[in-house]
């Protein structure tokens, strides 16, 4: 009898073995199965590994980095499906970190140097609501080539003075931001697939800085408006404060105020930044062709902004709503193909750049009907473009706005004495919509259902 209970009792050992072994391997899939984020750090920094973390809630709440985990490793598979981390934003603000290896003043929640590396699943959040010690902070900093994350979800919180996007400023001061997803060199061939970025901060969504060749397809970024009239409302807080002073005079950012810096009624701005947003370069390094397909974005300042970029990218399939200062921000050489966005709070899309040369667009223009502090459908300045405007309903575009060649008016021209023009521009306009051929546009080629007002030109 006591040969069975103690045969009995190893085979209870052994089955617990092969149940802690079969936990360690995984699905029978090559994934290792893991349990917490300190055997994910473990493996972050491993080249050619498959790594399963357990479904389940995790939190970064202590770091001895300014990168709070870093993935270094190469040739590797990190599978973070049904896994929820969040990010204690105190983090953001500790002194006397290891800096990261590049940009020491950059704080990111999640670095990835390592080369061909995905990471797929995750939802990511911040907690806590403190605004970093600097503008620099950020969800996800990706500087490794052929880098995928894929289904990856973010939600941004923490920044200051929040509720007033823009009007104080873009970094520096008392502003303090949290972004989303940094793309940055020396990367190269980064893809963005399936991912979802909820701005409740200020900040940028997804923007690129010295990347080369990245495509950012399937995803979605939202983010709030907030009204002016709403905030002159406000009995305390940070505006309220300063007596509804901005700071600084006219135009910020997709939203007027007065020249002295007040506030007006009747505005609206966007609490975040831009949502898929170009910059021209990292360190002289520049940020070149990118594609972007089958995106949306909406509440955000900028909608798609490609064109502080001047490589010439690919924007396919896209649509953008309710974005304050354009919808689409086109730039030299780009190329837009089957987009649509509305003209509610800003223009559907601008090529502001005197500079940019053979942009082609294809825009249909979604309800634009009760809207705020807006009258024009699109800008159109430079060289050589083709562009293509439609609707499904006419009844989407207010009679009030007018589609416009060289102007200044709207996003994008900031120095008072630059000479404005518009010179072979193809324009076939399929609404009715008029078109103002303002001063400075020459050799016009224009077919348009609505009338083309020439007198402009004198």
């Amino acid at each position: 009898m006591k040969i069975k209970l103690l045969c009995y009792i190893i085979s209870l050992l052994f089955l617990g073995m092969n149940w802690a072994l079969a936990e360690k391997v995984g699905d029978g899939d090559g994934f290792i199965l893991i349990g917490s984020l300190a055997e994910l750090r473990e493996f972050a920094g491993k080249d050619n590994v498959k790594v399963r973390l357990k479904k389940g809630s995790y939190n970064i709440d202590k770091t001895l980095s300014t990168r709070f985990m870093e993935f270094t490793g190469n040739n590797s598979h990190y599978d973070l499906t049904e896994v929820r981390i969040m990010v204690d934003t105190k983090l953001f603000s500790l002194t006397n970190l290891k800096p990261g290896k590049t940009d020491n003043k950059l704080y990111c929640a999640i670095e990835i140097s390592g080369n061909n590396v995905i990471m797929e699943g995750l939802y990511i959040e911040t907690y806590g609501g403190k605004p970093g010690r600097q503008s620099k902070n950020k969800m996800f900093n990706i500087i490794g080539s052929d880098v995928t994350l894929k289904n990856v979800e973010v939600r941004t919180a923490g920044s200051s003075p929040w509720g007033y996007g823009s009007l104080y400023g873009l970094g520096g001061g008392d502003v303090r931001k949290m972004n989303g997803i940094r793309i940055g060199y020396p990367a190269k061939n980064v893809k963005l697939i399936g991912c979802q970025v909820h701005m409740r901060a200020m900040g940028h969504a997804i923007f690129l800085q010295g990347a080369e060749n990245t495509l950012i397809e399937n995803c979605h970024v939202d983010g709030l408006l907030c009204f002016t009239d709403d905030i002159l409302a406000e009995t305390s807080g940070y505006c309220y404060d300063k007596d509804f002073y901005a700071g600084k005079g006219g135009y910020i950012e997709g939203t007027i105020v007065a020249e002295d810096g007040k506030i007006l009624p009747g505005e609206v701005i966007s609490l975040s930044e831009d949502g898929i947003r170009m910059y021209p370069d990292m360190r002289g390094q520049p940020t070149k062709n990118t594609t972007i397909k089958n995106c949306t974005v909406t509440n955000m300042r900028r909608g798609i902004c490609t064109g502080l970029s001047t490589s010439g990218d690919k924007v396919i399939d896209c649509r953008v709503t309710n974005c304050v200062a354009t919808g689409f921000n086109v730039g030299n050489a780009d190329t837009l193909i089957n987009c649509s966005s509305d003209a509610k709070y800003a223009e559907a899309f601008c090529i502001p750049y005197t500079n940019a040369k053979n942009a082609y667009v294809e825009m249909e223009i979604l309800e634009s009907r009760e809207g705020l502090a807006n009258s024009m459908l699109a800008k159109i300045n430079g060289t050589n473009h083709q562009v293509v405007i439609t609707t499904s309903n006419p009844d989407f575009i207010p009679e009030v706005m007018k589609i416009k060649l060289s102007t200044k008016e709207g996003y994008g021209n900031f120095k008072k004495n630059a000479v404005i023009h518009a010179t072979n521009i193809r324009l076939e306009n399929q609404t009715e919509t008029k078109v103002l051929l303002l001063p400075g546009t020459e050799n016009p080629e224009i077919k348009s259902q609505g009338e083309v007002l020439k007198e402009y030109l004198k």
